[in-house]
């Protein structure tokens, strides 16, 4: 490697020191969802919630300082929930209804993330979501409090705070009305996050009276988060993405503002542009004037992983590197035809499982072989314990990593995909020696196209 690219790989390392650096004080961080579905003109705009890394919830309800170890709790707002204002949720939970990192799915579909979601509420939410007649699970949104990151995509934007601010914040809230007076377009889930970030850093954030006609929107608050932190760089700020979980749940899609959501839904502008051509000018002036098109939330974004530190997202080199050789492991490089016959395969068994837990409370399946059901771990603590079907876990395994491979949002690091080729690689009954030198193969690659560019890779 030449001396130019030895620099630039140190001056990179110093950069991820620094970031961690950062990481180990406390923070509040922004998080813009992506939203999910198709229930309204609204649910284009996303959500947005406040991570505040080192205040805790002692219930749902309460806040507290975090002892050493804990990793803080989102809070935010929501429409129906008890007739609460605000709801606290630890981290881990808030993204993947489980309370351990080691635990998280692999891959995941609807049966199983409404089981994780209810075990979650009967063991903790009882308070703001009781149990329907009969001990049935209730309705409403209380499902949107724990397991965010199988519905959607979420954008992070975190800047540092002090552990005075945490205290202040903590007393503030826990001595205010925690009564819901939920309204869309004057008190929605943004303005509840543009009210705790301007309480550690008052007038950070504000609404947009022309892109988003005066309502908050959560892509304006990480907008407006970022001109802030560019102004205050003594403040340490980072931006990471944290990926929708692998499965068979629809992916989410691009957050918009009021006026983005309105010029790019054909059901709203078409029948506008006929109606009033001067009308739809109009909008398109305010878009284009405004650049509400141009911001992209996942520029520059770190991965982040519940395992384990930010990383950068794995390049398109090493991305197309494991896609030829998965596709080369399982024979199919000319065609995806047999690669989407085993996901169909995977989907229906899925249907047919039983979630439950393991003995160590970890998640696992309850899948048919034959006349008898065997339990499958589908975590990376249990994925080869309990007597699980090869072919399921297999067919599991490739199906997550065919989506982390896919372009578009970040959707995982480099050590995420050796990881999961690793798990894979054990599932086909290879030997440490064989694993070791199929990694070594796309490592040494790696390192090559690294030292061609310049040494630019970290």
């Amino acid at each position: 490697m030449s001396s130019g690219g030895k620099i630039r790989r140190a001056l990179r390392t110093l950069s991820v020191l620094m970031l961690l650096s950062a990481m180990a004080s406390a923070s509040a961080t922004l998080l813009l969802e992506e939203p999910y579905g198709k229930l309204g003109f609204f649910t284009a705009t996303g959500h947005a919630a406040v991570y505040l890394s080192d205040v805790c919830a002692e219930t749902p309800l309460k806040l507290r300082a975090c002892e050493p170890g804990e990793l803080g709790a989102v809070i935010s707002r929501y429409d129906g929930i008890g007739g609460y204002d605000w709801v606290a949720i630890p981290l881990i939970p808030y993204l993947y209804a489980v309370e351990n990192a080691d635990n998280v799915p692999l891959y995941a579909d609807p049966k199983l993330v409404n089981f994780l979601r209810d075990q979650y509420r009967r063991k903790h939410l009882e308070e703001v979501a009781p149990d329907g007649a009969n001990g049935a699970t209730p309705g409403g949104n209380w499902y949107e409090l724990i397991g965010s990151s199988y519905d959607r995509a979420t954008y992070a934007f975190e800047i540092q705070t002090t552990s005075a601010q945490d205290a202040a914040f903590i007393e503030r809230y826990n001595s205010s009305i925690n009564r819901s007076h939920f309204r869309t377009v004057s008190r929605n889930c943004a303005d509840f996050a543009k009210d705790v970030i301007n309480f550690y850093y008052p007038k950070a954030l504000h609404r947009s009276v022309v892109a988003d006609v005066g309502i908050t929107t959560p892509k304006q608050m990480a907008k407006t988060l970022i001109k802030y932190s560019s102004r205050h760089s003594e403040l340490s700020f980072s931006r990471y993405v944290i990926p929708q979980v692998p499965g068979i749940e629809a992916r989410s899609s691009p957050v918009h503002g009021v006026v983005e959501s309105f010029l790019k839904s054909k059901k709203y502008i078409v029948p506008s542009a006929v109606a009033s051509p001067i009308f739809a000018g109009c909008v398109v002036a305010v878009y284009v004037g405004t650049g509400a098109g141009r911001f992209d939330p996942s520029r520059q974004a770190l991965v982040y992983s519940a395992q384990r530190v930010l990383e950068e997202p794995i390049g398109p080199e090493d991305r197309r590197s494991y896609q030829l050789e998965l596709n080369h492991l399982w024979a199919t490089s000319s065609s995806n035809e047999a690669s989407l016959a085993r996901v169909e395969k995977l989907k229906r068994l899925l249907r047919n499982a039983v979630p439950d837990f393991d003995g160590d409370g970890r998640p696992l399946l309850r899948v048919r072989q034959g006349d008898e059901m065997v339990s499958v771990g589908i975590s990376e603590s249990n994925v080869f314990e309990n007597g699980g079907r090869k072919p399921f876990t297999q067919e599991l395994l490739e199906a997550r990593l065919r989506a982390e491979l896919k372009r578009g949002v970040p959707k995982a690091s480099e050590s995420d995909v050796t990881r999961d080729w690793d798990l894979l690689q054990k599932s086909l009954n290879h030997s440490d020696n064989e694993v070791a030198s199929q990694r070594g193969k796309l490592l040494s690659a790696s390192q090559t196209r690294a030292e061609r560019s310049g040494g630019n890779r970290p």
